[in-house]
């Protein structure tokens, strides 16, 4: 049986309980069920799971619903393919059946929150479930580096490439060209100029199976396993600081079919933070010549998906990946930038992207201006635009968006679970109390803003100034603390 989970968050600003009540409400709308097994879709006209976000999303749900967390992992496991490739999407269908995709990658947010999963089922000790789940994942990971490096580098290069649009995501991306949307064949499509593309990202795919692969190996006490794949994965962000990183800039960039770098300063580098495939040195520089650039992705409401500056930069409402803000980079940038050490800017985006929810009437939707902040009104079938005074049904409940929204909460003024360790989160300016319930386990937050105070299991751990975030084992012992702001 699977660990109880629950969320209490009482915050005396009213704006903000709303918008918390919203989100926890609007999520509920997107459990769906894929033949017997409940899972989280991504939401807001998207009705299947797609590996880019449901299995990273589904684990920050963990906190309120472990069946869908699991089965967002689950699913894309049970249906991987004999030489290893990963579904791109799965789909459920009314009369029970369920199809895998194979047509494209779409992102990979797999590996980390998968290996959260392990951490969340194993409440209070590994049980013979937890180990079995394990072994179904490193099985998994393997198989599907194995298969990369086997089929995606096809001009024997070292780097791994994109064969289609939908294997990054970059829905309509500027950058991609002539290439086609989905790559459903073993080898390269034809007739492209960019494509098969040296991807910064497909190839941090590889890199974060194997750098999970060694996580795991240290679980099991294997300590030459971990050191073989920790060797592994360094190779991997070799090949990405020789072969796509550009010192003079300071960011990564692709190169298309020719060899030529394909010269779009887009935020995929803050991807690949995610994916903690790049050197401190690496993030240290594209955060701070770029990421916090105003001309480039610190705009008014920050990250957009192309720099504002770039010849590339499209404002576009409709889905597309070449410059408005979408809530998935927000959703990805909480872990990006947590594990490089940029733990005061995930209060800040955090903070950006509630004002902005707050000013369009807590509408969840998919894109957002980055000069204004106002969300971008779609239809949610097509994704093309509508006026924003439309009586026509548009996009909402959008999945990512909904939980960045809480998982920002959480970060800032909450308890999450990472590995084992219980962040308790003391953001200042809010009296709020903040509890998260997990199996046997209680964690409880009480702030009047300036002054908090947090216990484990009804024990006191911390009463202090606010701004910090206290790191303790799963008893609450204190292991350390950092200053969030």
């Amino acid at each position: 049986m699977l660990p109880r989970t629950y969320v209490q968050f009482h915050i005396q600003n009213e704006k903000l309980q709303r918008l918390y009540d919203t989100a926890v409400a609007k999520c509920l709308s997107n459990l769906s069920t894929f033949a017997g097994d409940q899972v989280l879709v991504e939401g807001g006209g998207y009705e299947k799971i797609w590996l880019e976000t449901q299995p990273m999303g589904g684990e920050m749900y963990a906190k309120r619903n472990m069946t869908a967390a699991l089965n967002n992992h689950l699913l894309f496991m049970r249906h991987q393919r004999k030489d290893g490739r990963l579904a791109g999407s799965i789909q459920g269908f009314p009369d029970g059946t369920v199809e895998a995709q194979f047509n494209k990658f779409q992102g990979f947010c797999f590996p980390w929150s998968a290996l959260n999963m392990y951490y969340w089922i194993s409440e209070g000790a590994s049980t013979p479930f937890s180990q079995a789940y394990l072994d179904q994942l490193a099985v998994c990971l393997e198989k599907f580096d194995a298969y990369l490096w086997a089929v995606r580098d096809s001009n024997g290069d070292g780097i791994l490439e994109s064969w289609c649009k939908y294997d990054t995501g970059e829905d309509n991306a500027v950058r991609y060209g002539d290439a086609p949307n989905y790559a459903a064949e073993e080898v390269p499509p034809e007739g492209s100029d960019v494509v098969p593309m040296a991807s910064m990202d497909v190839t941090s795919f590889s890199y974060a199976c194997r750098d999970t692969l060694s996580e795991i190996a240290l679980i099991r006490g294997d300590s030459a396993a971990a050191k073989k794949w920790r060797k592994l994965a360094d190779e991997v962000a070799n090949v990405l600081g020789t072969h796509l990183w550009d010192d003079k800039r300071g960011a990564l960039f692709d190169k298309d079919k020719y060899g030529s770098v394909i010269d779009v300063l887009c935020h995929n580098t803050l991807r690949c933070m995610y994916w903690g495939s790049i050197s401190q040195y690496m993030a240290d520089r594209f955060v701070k010549e770029h990421l916090l650039n105003p001309a480039e992705f610190w705009t008014p409401f920050p990250l957009p998906s192309v720099a504002a500056n770039d010849p590339a930069f499209l404002n576009a409402a409709e889905n597309n990946w070449s410059g408005q803000c979408e809530g998935l980079t927000y959703q990805r940038a909480i872990l990006a930038l947590e594990r490089y050490g940029y733990h005061k800017l995930v209060p800040v985006l955090g903070k950006k992207l509630f004002q902005a929810l707050l000013d369009g009437g807590l509408i969840f939707v998919q894109q957002f201006d980055p000069f204004t902040g106002a969300p971008s009104i779609v239809d949610p079938e097509t994704k093309e635009p509508l006026p924003p005074d439309t009586d026509k049904e548009f996009q909402d409940s959008y999945g990512p968006t909904l939980l960045s929204a809480l998982e920002y909460i959480a970060h800032i003024w909450g308890v999450t679970m990472l590995r084992g360790q219980i962040w308790f989160s003391l953001g200042s300016g809010e009296k709020y109390t903040y509890e998260q319930g997990w199996g046997e386990h209680v964690y409880r937050i009480e702030s009047d803003g300036q002054h908090a105070r947090a216990w484990a299991d009804g024990c006191e751990v911390y009463s202090g100034r606010c701004g910090v975030r206290l790191v303790t084992d799963k008893a609450g012992k204190l292991l350390y603390q950092l200053d969030i702001e």
